[in-house]
């Protein structure tokens, strides 16, 4: 199965993997599973590390693709269809990162791993960490 890890989801394997629970922690350890992480995961560490509200020990144009590596997540580059999508989508809540998140997993049938309850509103499956 394929799965869409969100960003948050994919810094706690980094940091925090004990913050990942449930089923999402089975599927993660499964080297059967497909992980991607979006593009636009890489757009908002990159937005976040530029005003300093996310630390990383180097810049995120070297963090992002060795820890891509260490992890074997693999990317997903957003295309205009993706980027389309987004306008309808109901306005649950207003993070761009998210409802891009969201656009893509609907268009590539992709399972989000997340905590965010946000997700949960969208027509899109979801496999919670806790």
């Amino acid at each position: 199965m394929r799965y869409l890890v969100d960003t948050h989801v994919w810094l706690w394997m980094l940091t925090a993997p004990e913050r990942i629970g449930g089923n999402a922690s089975g599927v993660i350890a499964d080297g059967s599973s497909v992980l991607l992480l979006s593009a636009a995961s890489s757009l908002e560490i990159a937005i976040k590390y530029a005003i300093s509200r996310l630390p990383l020990p180097e810049p995120p144009e070297r963090y992002v693709p060795s820890r891509m590596q260490a992890t074997g997540l693999e990317s997903l580059s957003i295309s205009h269809a993706h980027a389309l999508r987004v306008s309808a989508l109901p306005r649950h809540h207003d993070d761009p990162f998210d409802r891009l998140i969201v656009a893509q997993a609907q268009l590539e049938g992709l399972t989000v791993i997340t905590a965010d309850p946000a997700f949960d509103r969208y027509d899109v499956p979801v496999l919670k960490t806790a």
